[in-house]
């Protein structure tokens, strides 16, 4: 398979909520955008599929190694092949330094699988969402001047993925809901991994639901109109998630035993009404 086919299936295929953001933006940043996509999943299969922690760090170590050779050297993995061929040697070196970033983010999950309290999970999201979405908006013309704003975006996307996630991840034996929270809302770790609903999960969910959309409005509110027109991929993003967290709530906070999901066909057209109808 060649490298940028397989950058698109690994970071954003067909019918998935990174293909139709990406396709909002111009045609000649689709590669690079695809392929930090593509990367940034890389890390999280690394992790996800470690059973073995000094392993998930060799392989994160390595990680660490080929995308030093994206700015210097001669990459050999697809992903940072197809990196390599589209970044200039500035985009190359912030790429570089972000996800070092990103990495020591994706090593959290290798030391811990809860955290205690909002401010620990922070520090994790704020590595693997914050860090990547302000790399992403840096890919825009003149987005240097949005990464703050794509940064706190960033934060939002990922607790509205640990709404979405929560089951799968459960089954992976992480749980990305501050014990604090947890304990706040009488809902114990063997309810989630048992799949045991109840109305004590269905309030924690709904308090980890607004979070979510409250970050995710407030991102958008704090935006300027020409942040939202040079950031068409994180606003499509935000779109898609806000809609995520309607059907999630439509659906009662039935996570546990399914991921639920938007159709391929809804997630372009809520793409398109955001970054062309502003809607």
């Amino acid at each position: 398979m060649k490298p940028d086919q397989y950058t698109q299936e690994k970071g954003a295929p067909l019918g998935s909520s990174a293909y139709y953001a990406v396709l909002r933006a111009p045609a000649s940043r689709r590669r690079a955008l695809t392929a930090l996509f593509a990367l940034r999943r890389e890390l999280e299969e690394t992790v996800e599929q470690s059973s073995d922690t000094a392993v998930g760090h060799a392989k994160l170590a390595w990680w660490q190694r080929e995308l030093a050779t994206i700015a210097d050297g001669q990459p050999t993995h697809p992903v940072a092949i197809e990196l390599r061929g589209a970044l200039d040697a500035t985009q190359a070196e912030q790429t570089v330094i972000a996800f070092a970033d990103i990495a020591e983010g994706f090593a959290m999950d290798l030391a811990q699988a809860r955290y205690l309290d909002l401010p620990g999970l922070q520090q994790y999201v704020r590595k693997i969402g914050g860090t990547f979405s302000a790399l992403l908006a840096a890919q825009s013309k003149d987005g240097a001047d949005d990464r703050e704003w794509a940064f706190s975006a960033g934060v939002a996307l990922i607790f509205a993925e640990i709404v979405r996630d929560i089951g799968d991840d459960a089954r992976r034996g992480r749980i990305y809901i501050p014990i604090s929270e947890m304990q706040q809302f009488n809902v114990t770790a063997a309810d989630i991994i048992n799949r045991r609903y109840s109305d004590h999960f269905t309030a924690l969910m709904r308090f980890q639901l607004d979070r979510a959309r409250d970050g995710l409005r407030a991102a958008l509110a704090a935006a300027s109109r020409a942040t939202l027109k040079r950031q068409p991929v994180i606003r499509a993003q935000i779109a898609i998630a806000l809609a995520l967290l309607d059907e999630i709530e439509g659906e009662q906070y039935q996570v546990l035993h399914q991921r639920i999901a938007l159709t391929p066909v809804r997630k372009l057209w809520v793409a398109f009404r955001a970054t062309r109808l502003g809607i």
